[in-house]
């Protein structure tokens, strides 16, 4: 069966929310209009794109590309599920403007991915499975409000240096919420957090993906990363993440995987990096010209 996906790709090759001085003086047009040359469809949001539904769709349409979604900051680990949907409110029907699918949730509780003082294995983590019941509750909950009020399905994201990091992590976070929550398939951060084969993981819960983060990892600094206990930040200075093309993740395997489970959705190309050193241009075409080349094979050998 053909993949029916797009191409979009995140701003962090250009410029970075979590240490505004990479890309901090390149201009969003410049993202924007590189992007567009390069091929993607669509760009998800980052620090310096308007913060109103129709200013951001004004600035999208102005390089013909589309809003693919937004990274919207969770609390839910610590704060009361009233309080998270009083403050989504603004960022949610943002995204509705813009006809967005789903909500990319990170539990940004106790994380310590933009401190560049923490090492990486102080992450905050649950201290009992019934603090991982309570988690999954409010979850559960915040995410059928967000998809009866805005349309949107959430995509829970897990990431370094946050309460849901490795594949055990994820495995509790599957088991203590329902279909309502799904998944933001980090294969980055997949990897980074002790996953040796990001595409079993994927196999094992892609029936509750609504989106794909496609990062590769170089093997050698991560693992300098891990034994020497760097911050996250410092991982992503030193060049632990990278662009599809540039690593060690089995991408082939990936897309493998969601083809035959007929993925519809994006794919979004996404590397936290220095521009200084990873050319943004460069390097967001090296992205979209690898995923594209693995899905053109599998829809040719879907037909064969």
């Amino acid at each position: 069966m053909a993949l029916n996906v797009r191409i979009g790709v995140n701003p962090l090759s250009w410029m970075n929310d979590d240490l505004p001085s990479l890309g901090g003086d390149t201009p969003l047009e410049t993202a924007l209009r590189e992007g567009r040359q390069i091929g993607y469809e669509g760009f998800e949001l980052g620090n310096k794109f308007p913060t109103d539904g129709p200013g951001l769709k004004a600035k999208l349409d102005e390089f013909g590309l589309v809003c693919v979604s937004g990274w919207y900051s969770g609390y839910l680990a610590t704060e009361s599920l009233a309080s998270e949907i009083e403050r989504c409110d603004a960022h949610m029907r943002k995204l509705q403007h813009n006809n967005c699918r789903v909500v990319i949730y990170g539990e940004c509780a106790g994380t310590i991915q933009g401190d560049q003082s923490i090492a990486l294995n102080r992450r905050p983590q649950f201290d009992s499975d019934a603090a991982w019941e309570a988690y999954g509750k409010r979850l559960n909950a915040f995410a059928a409000h967000v998809e009866a009020t805005y349309g949107l399905s959430l995509a829970y994201h897990f990431h370094t240096g946050a309460y849901v990091e490795s594949g055990a992590d994820i495995d509790k976070l599957m088991s203590v919420t329902n279909e309502s929550v799904g998944l933001t398939f980090d294969t980055g951060h997949a990897y980074f957090g002790g996953v040796a084969a990001p595409e079993k993981l994927l196999e094992k819960y892609v029936h509750r993906v609504k989106h794909v983060h496609c990062k590769d990892i170089r093997g050698a600094v991560m693992k300098k990363a891990r034994d020497e206990g760097w911050s996250f930040l410092d991982a992503v200075l030193g060049g632990a993440f990278t662009v599809p093309g540039d690593g060690v993740v089995n991408f082939p395997a990936v897309i493998d995987v969601l083809s035959k489970a007929n993925y519809q959705g994006w794919l979004v190309v996404e590397a936290e990096q220095d521009p200084v050193k990873a050319p943004s241009y460069q390097y967001a075409k090296m992205g979209y010209d690898t995923m594209k080349r693995l899905v053109d094979q599998a829809n040719k050998a879907s037909v064969a």
